[in-house]
C-alpha cells in the first residue's frame, strides 16, 4: 500500500498489516514516518494511491462509519457541555441521528454511563474550559465510543499530557477495551505506553514508512503500572528502542 500525503511528500510505501479484530494495535516510529496516515487510510478518510484498504472483508471507499476517533487535542466544543460533547455523534452519525430526538432520554443514560466509566460522574454539565487536560481527553474518548464503534482510532491522544495523568488514562482506556473490545489503533511516540496497551507494536521506518518489525505483546491483562517495572516489560521497551536506535539514517 503507497499514501501520498500533503505537498506530493510520499508518506507511507509498501505497507502491508492484517489486523485482528478486537486486537489492540500500537503503531511507533518517527515523526513523520506515516503513522497518522495510516489512520486516514484505515479510517477512509484519504485514499490509498496503490494497494487497498479492507475493513471486514470490505475494500474501503469513503469514511466508516463504524469508527470512533480520539485526537492529542481533544478538539471538544467550546460551546457544549461534557455531556452534550459526548452525545455529538450521536446526533450526527446514523442511525442514531434518525432516532435521536425521539430517545433522547435513552441515549442520555447511555452517555452518563460512560462518563462516569472514566471517572467524570458530577462534570457532565461542565464546558471544556472547566476541565483540566485529562479530563478533557476522558470526554473525547467517551465521545469516541459512546455510538458504540467497531473500531477505535487513537491519534497520540495523551501526547500533550503530563506523565502522571498519561498514565492514569492508559488505565482507563485498558479498562474500556477490555469490558467492550472493539479494535483499536495507536498511534503513539510513547514506547512504555505502546508496551503496555498493545497486542501487537508495528514499528515504523522514516519516511517513507515501512513496517520495520512486528512484536507481539506477550504480556498477561490487566496490566498495571507496578508491571512497567518488571524485567519482561523493560526488555520489550528496550528491544524496540534498540531497533529504532539501528535504523538506516535518511
Amino acid at each position: 500500500m503507497g499514501y501520498g500525503g500533503e505537498n506530493g511528500v510520499l508518506a507511507l510505501t509498501e505497507t502491508s498489516m492484517k489486523i485482528r479484530k478486537g486486537e489492540f494495535v500500537a503503531l511507533v516510529g518517527p515523526s513523520g514516518c506515516g503513522k497518522s496516515s495510516m489512520l486516514k487510510l484505515i479510517s477512509g478518510l484519504h485514499p490509498a494511491l496503490r494497494g487497498a484498504v479492507k475493513v471486514s472483508g470490505q475494500k474501503v471507499t469513503g469514511p466508516l462509519k463504524i469508527c470512533g476517533m480520539a485526537f492529542q487535542n481533544s478538539t471538544l466544543l467550546p460551546w457544549r457541555t461534557t455531556l452534550d460533547n459526548v452525545l455529538l455523534p450521536l446526533e450526527i452519525v446514523e442511525p442514531h441521528a434518525q432516532r435521536f430526538r425521539a430517545h433522547k432520554e435513552e441515549y442520555h443514560a447511555r452517555a452518563r454511563d460512560l462518563i462516569a466509566t472514566v471517572g467524570l460522574s458530577g462534570f457532565e454539565n461542565n464546558y471544556p474550559w472547566q476541565l483540566s487536560g485529562g479530563m478533557q481527553q476522558r470526554s473525547s474518548l467517551c465521545r469516541a465510543l459512546i455510538h458504540s464503534p467497531e473500531m477505535l482510532l487513537l491519534d497520540e491522544p495523551f501526547g500533550a499530557l503530563d506523565p502522571f495523568t498519561r498514565e492514569e488514562l492508559w488505565d482507563v482506556v485498558q479498562e474500556l477495551w477490555l469490558n467492550r473490545r472493539p479494535t483499536v489503533i495507536l498511534v503513539t511516540h510513547d514506547l512504555r505506553e505502546a508496551v503496555y496497551l498493545a497486542d501487537t507494536i508495528y514499528l515504523f521506518s522514516p519516511r517513507p514508512g515501512r513496517i520495520m518489525s512486528r512484536t507481539e505483546v506477550d504480556l498477561p491483562r490487566p496490566r498495571t503500572l507496578a508491571d512497567t517495572y518488571t524485567p519482561r516489560f523493560i526488555e520489550m521497551t528496550h528491544a524496540l528502542r534498540e531497533q529504532i536506535a539501528s535504523r538506516p539514517r535518511t
